[in-house]
């Protein structure tokens, strides 16, 4: 899954919180998360130089807080665990434990959660 297929695959299934969700799906879209912040951020600094807050970069992360961990969800199933894994983000320690968990690869096939996401796919199999 390049980058575009994966903005548009978390765009797309916004509030999805079934399914499986490829490393690479999951990562590009963290880029994706971490670039429209910053350009967000950017932009308040430039709008609103004396302000403590950002309104333009709030709006945006609250935008993108839901399809952002309806993928985390999805990550996590493909590796074949529950999405209630997630308020583990709570914690420092349980963040640092889903970052691992993220960089696994996921179960090979079908699992509980739905079909391999890059069944069929040939090239980066792993990914």
């Amino acid at each position: 899954m390049d980058f575009g297929q994966a903005i548009s695959n978390g765009l797309q299934n916004y509030a999805t919180f079934t399914g499986r969700a490829a490393r690479s799906e999951y990562w590009y879209w963290a880029l994706f998360y971490f670039i429209v912040l910053f350009v967000t951020a950017l932009i308040d600094a430039f709008l609103f130089p004396t302000n403590d807050w950002s309104p333009v970069n709030t709006i945006a992360g609250l935008g993108l807080l839901i399809p952002s961990l309806a993928v985390s969800a999805r990550r996590l199933h493909d590796i074949d665990r529950t999405a209630w894994w997630l308020l583990l983000m709570l914690t420092i320690i349980g963040s640092l434990l889903l970052l691992f968990w993220a960089f696994l690869k996921g179960t090979d096939g079908p699992n509980q959660y739905g079909p391999d996401p890059l069944a069929g796919q040939t090239g980066l199999a792993s990914a």
